[in-house]
């Protein structure tokens, strides 16, 4: 059996979880930057991952509470996926990456850390993965969140200034 370690993750691991959703909770508190919510669409939000895999992982959320893809409704599931398309334009043309791993965890055993179904949009590299995370136990994230932060939400509003002058309204 072969191992695949991940000490940095043992931040989020031990954190102190707050009550109730976070995907839920956050969004009300209106205080995007600190939560890192880079764009808002009209029923879903796009937020930066506090604990990343990558540089640039972001998850597109609905904003009602949802446990699994049954339970949304067509035009959330639509505006999931638009806001998956313009998350990955977004990081091409901020982040340049070489390509993304997209993925959905169903449930807290698929290791989903919330049950309010979200997409993980984890931006990847030629060469990002090397000896640190094996040899070192340390994940080298090259940028502060906070820079990432205002790399993408700039990104964001000068997509969807694009997008309105073509006509296109909220949508990516």
């Amino acid at each position: 059996m072969k191992f695949l370690w991940a000490p940095w993750r043992m931040d989020y691991i031990l954190l102190k979880k707050e009550e109730g959703c976070i995907f839920c909770r956050k969004p009300l508190e209106k205080r995007d930057r600190e939560n890192l919510i880079v764009y808002r669409g009209s029923s879903g939000f796009v937020m930066m991952n506090k604990f990343p895999y990558n540089n640039g992982h972001l998850m597109i959320i609905p904003n009602r509470h949802c446990l699994d893809l049954e339970a949304l409704h067509e035009k959330e599931m639509k505006e999931l996926f638009r806001l998956l398309k313009m998350a990955t334009l977004v990081l091409k043309e901020t982040l340049e990456p070489h390509g993304f791993n997209v993925g959905i965890n169903l449930g807290k055993i698929a290791g989903a850390g919330e049950d309010h179904v979200h997409i993980h949009v984890v931006p990847r590299w030629v060469g990002d993965t090397n000896f640190m995370p094996i040899f070192g136990e340390a994940k080298i994230i090259p940028q502060y969140l906070e820079e990432t932060y205002k790399t993408l939400s700039a990104g964001f509003r000068s997509h969807s200034k694009k997008r309105m002058k073509k006509g296109g309204g909220n949508r990516p």
